[in-house]
């Protein structure tokens, strides 16, 4: 009998030590997963709001030969507005990435012009603006972001009735809306909403951007109701727009950061 358990313990040794030698290479086929780099390159659109201001450096003018009849004066306006793009980037390297990009902008930053000759004063409104431009950014991060921007730009003002500063009751005169056309400068920062272990949101993004626009002056004519005839002055109006913005950005073709599979 004890002849036996010992032969039995021997073959139950020698039959383990062979399946562990038969199954250990399988196991050691499959290496640990590493970490796939993020890519910036690809397709994204945005939306979102933000508020800002403009300025406007204006003065009285005669409508036929320009002559000055008061010195610049500022005046300005300020709100809200809601914003919605699309753009292209590459990434050009591990830190560096560049893109193009173009979006609109819809609201009302509302302010007033004055005609100080008359005592007149008006309600004047940048209703909406669009941007096209280029941007380059350094990755502080590989989901973050950090850029500059700048380009070409275009404004749309609306036209307004012109009232009596000591009244406020209208004088029988009014501007039309009118449309200018600048330059823009920016900058922002944009990071990917995936929180590890809270949040899995790959593609989408949280952008959030100041920009500096600068619109070609306007001779603002000051016209009569109904019959749109020259009142003699104009009011030249020469803008600078600021606003600031938070946009929701999805990446179509977002790749990182994942786990690699096997």
């Amino acid at each position: 009998m004890k002849k036996l358990v010992i032969a039995l313990t021997a073959l139950a040794a020698f039959t383990g030590s062979a399946m562990a030698a038969d199954m250990a290479p399988r196991y050691a086929k499959a290496p640990m997963p590493m970490p796939v780099a993020p890519s910036w390159t690809g397709f994204y659109i945005f939306g979102g709001a933000g508020g800002g201001l403009w300025a406007a450096d204006q003065h009285i003018q005669t409508t036929v030969g320009a002559l000055p009849l008061t010195v610049d004066q500022r005046q300005g306006g300020s709100g809200w507005f809601g914003t919605v793009g699309a753009g292209y980037d590459w990434q050009v390297n591990s830190g560096w990435v560049a893109g193009i990009f173009a979006d609109g902008q819809f609201g009302s930053l509302k302010g007033t012009i004055q005609d100080p000759i008359a005592g007149w004063t008006a309600s004047e409104k940048l209703q909406d603006a669009w941007a096209a431009g280029v941007r380059v950014g350094y990755l502080v991060a590989p989901n973050v972001l950090s850029y500059v921007n700048g380009g070409y730009s275009g404004s749309h003002f609306s036209g307004t009735s012109l009232y009596s500063t000591i009244s406020g009751a209208p004088v029988g005169d009014h501007t039309n809306s009118f449309n200018r056309n600048g330059w823009f400068i920016g900058g922002g920062v944009e990071n990917n909403l995936t929180i590890a272990g809270l949040i899995n949101a790959p593609g989408w993004f949280l952008k959030t951007e100041y920009r500096s626009a600068f619109y070609n002056s306007k001779a603002v004519n000051e016209l009569v109701d109904g019959t749109n005839a020259f009142v003699g002055r104009d009011i030249k109006f020469n803008t600078w727009n600021q606003t600031i913005s938070t946009s929701l950005v999805y990446r179509f073709n977002w790749s990182g950061p994942v786990v690699a599979k096997y």
